[in-house]
């Protein structure tokens, strides 16, 4: 049984996010490959792959990236806000 829900925890096809993530990215660098050939041996559809797999690093790859990583909300010690500010100027003092 398979059960992929966006959005959640709960990504039972692969694992684990991290396992998600690392395929999607294997996947990438190979689009990109293929598209440098085809940039290479100067075909048609060169441009349109290439444009494409930016396309994908974009909207697909960095996206559930970011959420992967800060999702447990280890982002908030980069945040500046007052508190953390005031501390910083304090300390110097």
């Amino acid at each position: 049984m398979s059960k992929c829900v966006l959005g959640s925890q709960v990504i039972s096809t692969f694992g684990n996010m991290k396992n998600l993530l690392t395929l999607l990215f294997i996947i990438f660098l190979l689009w990109m490959a293929v598209g440098g050939y085809l940039e290479y041996t100067k075909h048609p559809k060169g441009p349109i792959v290439m444009g494409l797999g930016v396309m994908y690093l974009s909207f697909i790859f960095m996206p559930m990236f970011i959420y992967w990583r800060y999702k447990d909300g280890k982002y908030k010690k980069y945040i500046i806000n007052d508190k953390t500010l005031l501390g910083k100027m304090k300390d110097q003092e």
